[in-house]
């Protein structure tokens, strides 16, 4: 097509939107339903709809994802730190009981380098010493009375 003949085309379509604003009632001359022509401004609009869609889904199903492994990631966490948790606490009981050994095994080792404790070679026989009964002191619990208040 021509330059001319574009510009007559289009000029022909502005004339025909201009004066289709009031259009005249004429029975048509074949009846039955018949589909509307779409424009090219529908058509694109349509393609930015549908394309923005499949984005909107895509980014949905993203999203639905990602949520999953990250409360996945924190299920896992927690269970890790309540392991370590119990670990910790169970190290710190037998670090205690390792600490109350390795007490009881220097008093042991000491006792065994001074030779504290020996067996008796020889007994001693002691009579037993005869008790006086001493008087108990009767303790007197209240200070007399030795002030006043008044003339």
């Amino acid at each position: 097509m021509s330059k001319n003949q574009v510009q007559s085309n289009s000029y022909a379509y502005e004339y025909q939107e201009r004066y289709q604003s009031n259009p005249q009632q004429y029975s048509p001359i074949i009846e039955g339903y018949f589909p509307k022509e779409n424009t090219r401004k529908e058509m694109a609009i349509r393609k930015i709809n549908t394309t923005l869609t499949t984005l909107l889904f895509v980014s949905l199903v993203l999203t639905a994802v990602s949520y999953y492994f990250a409360t996945a990631n924190e299920m896992v966490l927690n269970n890790l730190s309540r392991q370590t948790v119990v670990l910790n606490d169970e190290n710190s009981d037998l670090q205690n009981r390792l600490d109350r050994l390795k007490s009881f095994n220097n008093v042991d080792i000491t006792m065994q380098k001074n030779n504290m404790l020996r067996k008796a070679q020889q007994v001693i026989e002691i009579p037993a010493v005869s008790l006086n009964k001493v008087a108990d002191k009767k303790i007197d619990t209240q200070k007399p009375f030795t002030w006043s208040i008044g003339y």
